[in-house]
């Protein structure tokens, strides 16, 4: 674009990350220019999405299913689902989508009869067909300014904002339902993440809590002090969190609390 969009420090001009498909690997601007790039750096094609009316800057990350590169792009003036073929570049399809601005990601899911691509948004959260862009199913449970994605596990999916709400939505038989609500602890930006049975969310006051992931129970939460702006981790058993002074915390993915090691 002829003018560089204004974007706040916290977000600046690339926070998305990138994604690759093994033989390219694409990047996404808060200037609507999206590049792929070869493993040495050529580039192979680029093109520009208009300038994102956002007043954060673009947030969104990348994710690549087969030969298409999705792209969640809710600003301020639409919402759109957008996928580009991954050697070309050109559009393979685009869904428009009842939403307000977002700078959550869209997360990949087997559902066990199929893949999904689930993103969350105000008001929605939504799943798609990710090779032709057909929506299969939308729960309206979430206000704001939405910054978490979407978390997954076991046929459950997990949406949460703060200052609205944490649900936990089944899917993968009939009509996906919400099975529980929480509101004690929620994120600002830091993406729910299950495992173990286990659900994991970090707050921008420091808090870590842990839930039962099937019925919404808290089992505990964990004041560090710090701000968590990158979402929990998980290998080996453990729960590795990064809070905002660079100090990543390693807990047991369990349900009594156990710090291993800071």
């Amino acid at each position: 674009p002829a003018k560089m969009p204004k974007v706040t420090a916290d977000t600046g001009l690339a926070a998305p990350t990138m994604a690759t498909d093994g033989r390219a690997v694409f990047a996404i601007f808060a200037t609507g220019d999206v590049i792929a790039l070869d493993m040495t750096g050529k580039r192979l094609w680029a093109r520009n999405l208009g300038v994102p009316d956002n007043h954060y800057g673009h947030g969104s990350s990348l994710i690549v299913y087969k030969d298409k590169l999705l792209i969640q792009y809710d600003t301020n003036k639409s919402g759109k689902l957008i996928a580009l073929d991954t050697q070309t570049g050109n559009p393979a399809w685009e869904t428009a989508r009842n939403s307000k601005i977002s700078w959550s990601s869209p997360i990949l899911v087997n559902t066990g009869s199929r893949t999904e691509v689930i993103l969350t948004t105000n008001p929605n959260v939504n799943g798609y067909d990710p090779q032709t862009g057909k929506e299969l199913w939308n729960i309206s449970c979430l206000s704001g300014e939405v910054g978490p994605s979407a978390g997954y596990a076991d046929g459950m999916v997990f949406a949460a904002n703060e200052y609205a709400k944490l649900v936990g939505i089944k899917i993968g038989g009939g009509t996906p339902e919400i099975i529980w609500e929480a509101d004690e602890f929620l994120p600002e930006v830091s993406s729910p993440m299950a495992v173990n049975g286990l659900l994991f969310i970090a707050t921008t006051y420091g808090v870590l809590a842990c839930y039962d992931a099937k019925t919404g129970t808290k089992n505990w939460s964990q004041e560090y002090g710090d701000a968590f702006y990158s979402s929990p981790g998980d290998a080996d058993g453990k729960v590795y969190i990064t809070d905002m002074t660079g100090k990543t915390h390693i807990v047991k993915a369990s349900k009594d609390y156990q710090l291993i090691g800071t």
